[in-house]
């Protein structure tokens, strides 16, 4: 029976992530699987690294957790391997071994994993650190987005601004500069948080310099919700 007080809960929210485990002990999958599944996880089951590279070509998990020591093909060469596939740069891949030593952690970040735990670890430790890093995974995956503003679109990954279906180049730091206004619409940044976000605190660039990429960009797309709040700095108005 469902109980209907849980139809927003965060168990529900975790069903949309998948979790792939990859071990050769069965005591450890079953372990890690039995918690996981409580947290609401989608969790998905592998022996060895290459059933571990089957299961995540064909069903896409958004983390895996990798042995290091494994049969046939051990943690690390899985790893390589992962982060080849392709659409599998943004996947978390945490170790959680009981290997502790240092040389065998650089080897695993080396190998691109964005984690390494080690054996023991308690349950909700465990669940913890997996929340975090899939709430990282998540918001990444929102800042990738392309912004969608009315007849503009804003690709972050391509770096492509397409106005009325016409695609238009910009400069880094005018596309940086648009990117950071249409990011919070209606917000009034400063000229301050402007040069800090676009060309960082450690640059001297002339007072003048805001204003110049904000003209070039209203001439190249014709916007005219690029907003000047004198004395303050300027806005994108939705």
């Amino acid at each position: 029976m469902v109980n209907l007080s849980d139809k927003y809960s965060p168990f529900m929210e975790n069903s949309q992530f998948k979790i792939l485990l990859v071990d050769d002990e069965p005591d450890v999958l079953e372990f890690l699987s039995y918690n996981l599944k409580k947290e609401g996880y989608h969790v998905l089951k592998a022996r060895n690294g290459r059933e571990g590279l089957l299961l995540a070509r064909s069903e896409n998990p958004q983390l895996v957790i990798l042995d290091v020591m494994m049969p046939e093909m051990d943690g690390i060469e899985t790893c390589r391997e992962i982060r080849l596939l392709p659409g599998f740069s943004d996947t978390i891949v945490v170790f959680l071994t009981a290997r502790g030593e240092d040389y065998s952690q650089i080897a695993g970040f080396e190998a691109g994993a964005d984690d390494y735990i080690t054996k023991p670890i308690k349950p909700k430790v465990l669940t913890s650190r997996i929340k975090a890093l899939l709430r990282r995974y998540r918001s990444k995956k929102s800042h990738d987005q392309p912004v969608n503003l009315a007849d503009l679109i804003i690709d972050r990954e391509k770096y492509v601004v397409i106005k009325d279906g016409k695609e238009i180049s910009l400069p880094k730091k005018e596309f940086e500069l648009l990117l950071l206004l249409t990011s919070r619409p209606n917000k009034v940044f400063s000229r301050e948080e402007i040069f800090s976000s676009v060309w960082g605190n450690d640059v001297i660039v002339g007072d003048r310099t805001i204003d110049v990429h904000v003209r070039k960009i209203r001439e190249k797309i014709g916007l005219e919700n690029i907003k000047t709040i004198k004395g303050v700095g300027y806005k994108f108005e939705a």
